[in-house]
């Protein structure tokens, strides 16, 4: 069925790392109605002003990418704010969109839904089936209401609103905060200041053992678009009506060792890496099973080192703009 491309489409936020992905991955494939807001022209917490908004702009599809997010301490500190505004972006959004007449919506989640202990690899059934890791419970409760919002939208009217869960993210518009970042761009910031101070060994937290999947954010705007581009037969064929969320990832992943000695590589690191293992490993392994996504027909094209380099370049070229 051929994909009309001149809708209206919102990305609401378009900002962030998932959401700027999202609309280089529509403009590349020829979208020319690409509709977005920032925070000072739209407050998604405000729910008339979300109803004022799409009255006034019309989108005839919508993704949301838009979303409170934060490290571990962040969650600790501030899970009222993280369970209540992730809550309201995505109620606000699901709602006007139905009250417009939006059909087709593509909510995106995060693997954070699936309990703590969940059999490796994480398969969509394992939802709702165990308790949640407690330091990111109030977001991940969040998100896996957005999930239910959608279902019952579809189930209740009818929608065609879909629901995606990306593994562990990387690439440009990360944060770089030595601290306050993920995995991968603390450590590509660290190893990169290691180099440009001459440094001959690198002091990594954890043993190293742990296994984690990364999944570069291009390769993640690129299933968003393909699952919302898919044929409403297709995809509830493959889905069910109150298990419809679909997992993306690489279906692969490596050891924390392994990531360190490629970043190392990436960023002309050549000294000693060192492992902390007094210091926290976490969960050992963290791996999504994506054999639904390769059943609808997509998977990852951009490779760990591949992904790793482009990344770095992005962060040489934009080290001053990075947050931190």
């Amino acid at each position: 069925m051929a994909v009309d491309r001149s809708r209206r489409v919102f990305v609401a936020g378009h900002r962030g790392m998932v959401g700027s992905a999202i609309v280089r991955q529509l403009q590349a494939l020829g979208y020319s109605n690409i509709l977005t807001a920032t925070r000072d022209e739209l407050n998604l917490l405000d729910p008339a002003a979300v109803n004022d908004w799409f009255s006034k702009h019309k989108p005839e599809q919508v993704y949301i990418a838009a979303a409170k997010v934060g490290g571990i301490h962040a969650n600790n500190t501030y899970p009222a704010e993280f369970i209540y505004e992730n809550l309201m972006i995505e109620a606000n959004l699901i709602q006007a969109a139905h009250l417009l007449g939006v059909q087709k919506l593509l909510f995106l989640g995060s693997s954070c839904i699936y309990p703590k202990f969940a059999e490796q690899p994480m398969r969509e059934d394992a939802l709702l089936t165990g308790v949640l890791e407690p330091t990111n419970e109030p977001y991940a409760i969040a998100k896996i209401a957005g999930i239910k919002l959608c279902e019952s939208y579809n189930r209740q009217h009818g929608r065609d609103y879909r629901s995606v869960m990306p593994t562990n993210l990387y690439g440009p518009n990360d944060n770089f905060h030595p601290e306050n970042s993920h995995v991968i761009p603390a450590l590509l910031r660290r190893f990169h200041e290691a180099v440009q101070a001459g440094s001959d060994e690198m002091v990594i937290w954890g043993s190293g053992k742990p296994m984690r999947e990364f999944l570069h954010v291009n390769d993640m705007a690129a299933a968003c678009v393909y699952v919302m581009e898919l044929g409403a037969g297709m995809y509830t064929e493959n889905t069910e009506p109150m298990l419809s969320h679909i997992n993306v990832g690489t279906g692969e992943d490596c050891t924390i060792r392994e990531l360190a000695e490629t970043i190392a590589k990436v960023t002309g690191f050549r000294g000693d890496l060192l492992f902390d293992s007094t210091r926290p490993d976490g969960a050992p392994r963290k791996l999504m099973d994506v054999s639904r996504l390769k059943r609808l027909g997509w998977t990852a094209s951009i490779g760990l080192e591949e992904g790793l380099r482009e990344t770095y370049q992005w962060y040489l070229d934009n080290a001053e703009g990075t947050r931190g």
